[in-house]
Parts: structure tokens; sequence; C-alpha cells
């Protein structure tokens, strides 16, 4: 799969995106229920995530997984182990954790989806105007359960959809907040610029 690696940039320490999400999205008229259609046209691996994620093709776990292997395997410094974003949306199988997982286990890192999480239900983002006020209201929305022993501890946090880095700005700065972090480090899927 061809992709176009992207540096991302935020409160973290270094972060990357293997592609854009889309190339194009054409109106193409409404539906029987007046909700208007689009012609998207994604990227290779715009359209593995959207199989993912709402399609439910679980085989695109893999691809995706490898992909972001071969490209950013050797783009961070030491590593010590791979977080999910904690996800916004409840699904029975969170594409974003299957795939921090899988990556985790192709590169030989520890792999903790409980390390950092979500414990407080937040407004839709696309509701809060201001970029500082979405970063506050996920900052409060997140809990670190910090079980790590002694030490400082470098993190890579994975996430499929890069936007206005808020929810990312907001983890770094949690994980931030323990003495046992080091680097935080971002890699995501795609990006929607």
């Amino acid at each position: 799969m061809d992709v176009n690696v992207q540096q991302i940039r935020g409160n973290w320490s270094l972060g990357y995106s293997l592609d854009k999400h889309a190339l194009s999205s054409t109106p193409i008229g409404e539906n029987e229920y007046g909700h208007m259609q689009f012609n998207t046209v994604r990227t290779p691996v715009g359209e593995a995530l959207f199989q993912l994620k709402y399609r439910s093709n679980y085989s695109q776990i893999p691809v995706i997984s490898n992909q972001m292997a071969r490209s950013l395997t050797g783009r961070f410094g030491d590593v010590s182990f791979v977080i999910p974003m904690p996800p916004s949306k409840q699904r029975q199988r969170q594409p974003v954790v299957e795939i921090a997982k899988e990556f985790a286990r192709i590169v030989g890192l520890p792999y903790y989806d409980n390390f950092l999480v979500k414990t407080v239900a937040t407004s839709a983002m696309k509701d809060i105007a201001l970029r500082e006020d979405k970063v506050s209201a996920l900052v409060n929305a997140f809990t670190l359960n910090d079980f790590l022993p002694n030490g400082r501890f470098n993190v890579l946090i994975i996430d499929d959809l890069f936007d206005t880095g808020s929810s990312l700005e907001a983890a770094t700065q949690v994980l931030k907040s323990s003495q046992k972090i080091g680097h935080v480090y971002v890699a995501t899927v795609t990006r929607k610029r």
C-alpha cells in the first residue's frame, strides 16, 4: 500500500500520520431520508480504515497495523510501550484498540489498553467552539491508571484519525502529568488535512 507519511504537530514529543483520509468528497444528492450522500475517494489506507470502522471488516486490522509498522518503526526514539487513544464511541470491537494491539505485537512492544482511559462522557467535540475548551473538556474526561514500576517510560499513542488534535493533546497532557512518563509519541492511521 502506498502512503504519504506526514509529521503531525502538537504538545507531544513527535507524531506522524500515514496518509490523508480522503482525497475528495463530492455531494451526489439526498437519499430517501433527506440525508446528503457523497461520492468519497479515499486514500488506500483511508479506505482500509473506513472498511474497518464502518463496515466491520476486521481483516483490515493486520493490513493497517503492518503498514504502520513498516512506515513508522524507527521514526520515534526509544518507545517503552504502546497504548490506544481511548475511543470516543462505544463499539463491540474497538478499531483503534485492535490496531494498537496488533501494531504492538508486530513490533514487539508491550501494549496496555487500560493505562489511559476515558471515564467521563463528553459532549460532541463539534459542538464545542474553542479548541482550548475542547482540550479542557477532554483532559477532565481521562484518567491515568499508573501501574508502572518506578522509572521513566516513553509511550506511543495510536489513534485512527487526526483532525484538530484536541483529543491527542488532552491525552498527552494527562500522560505528561505522571512523573513516570518521559516522551509521548503519537501515530495515527489517517489525517483530515
